[in-house]
């Protein structure tokens, strides 16, 4: 189908949606009958992210596929994205950890050109999303654990985007956030700041001499994500980015 009913429009809006004639014309785009846009509707009035109701998410200029239940990409990673790609040369070994749907790690594949890409997720729903998103080799498991030995000392961009909001605050979340994604990938702990704490600890060990780490931190948290850089021997600054709100500390291995 292609162009939606009013009516669609109507019931999108009375459920809240702020951009109802846009989301309208996207789930028409993607129904090939009535019936199925009337199901694609009721999934997206009932509180279901867009970007899972359509099967894919737009994320810096890529259409990634996108399952219902996983971490759906957010426009502020794209930060995280910019200064990975400045540090990023062709052929670079490059990890993504927490890799999601492999939405940051595609994103600097296409940005630099060929890299050795390695992609790494807890969740398999995500795995299953990151090996369709992602020219490279896709891992499941907790953090470094299921990486390969051979990667020890050799990564030259290690990318995390690690689950960082306090485990009281999920309450707090949007519906569609709170309820229709991974709690793995929302919650970080009591202060937000466990997964980004083990990523950082560990990352020295991967990354090669003069190799950097960028992780996605909250903007009140950054202090504290810079503090264990330090503690983890790595040089490391802040960047933020008030356009998509996004903050990010990026550090080397000496």
């Amino acid at each position: 189908m292609d162009t939606p009913e009013p009516a669609v429009v109507a019931r999108l809006r009375a459920a809240g949606c702020v951009f109802a004639e846009e989301e309208a014309e996207l789930l028409a785009e993607a129904a090939s009958s009535s019936a199925e846009l009337d199901g694609l509707v009721a999934r997206r009035v009932a509180g279901e992210p867009l970007e899972q109701v359509l099967g894919w998410a737009e994320f810096c200029g890529l259409r990634l596929a996108v399952e219902p239940g996983v971490f759906v990409p957010r426009q502020r990673t794209r930060l995280l994205v910019r200064e990975a790609v400045a540090l990023t040369g062709p052929g670079d070994v490059v990890l993504d950890l927490c890799c999601g749907v492999g939405a940051v790690g595609a994103a600097v594949a296409a940005a630099v050109g060929p890299v050795e890409l390695h992609a790494a997720d807890v969740d398999p729903a995500a795995v299953r999303c990151a090996r369709r998103n992602v020219t490279g080799e896709v891992y499941c498991g907790d953090l470094f654990t299921p990486l390969p030995a051979t990667l020890r000392g050799r990564v030259d961009v290690l990318v995390a985007n690690a689950p960082y909001v306090p485990t009281e605050a999920i309450a707090l979340m949007p519906p569609e956030a709170r309820d229709h994604e991974a709690r793995a990938a929302l919650d970080g702990g009591a202060d937000g700041l466990d997964v980004q704490r083990r990523v950082i600890d560990g990352a020295p060990e991967w990354l090669a001499p003069g190799g950097a780490l960028l992780v996605e931190t909250g903007r009140q948290q950054a202090d504290r994500t810079l503090a264990a850089f330090v503690a983890a021997g790595l040089t490391a600054r802040v960047v933020t980015d008030d356009d998509v709100s996004g903050t990010a500390v990026v550090g080397t291995r000496a």
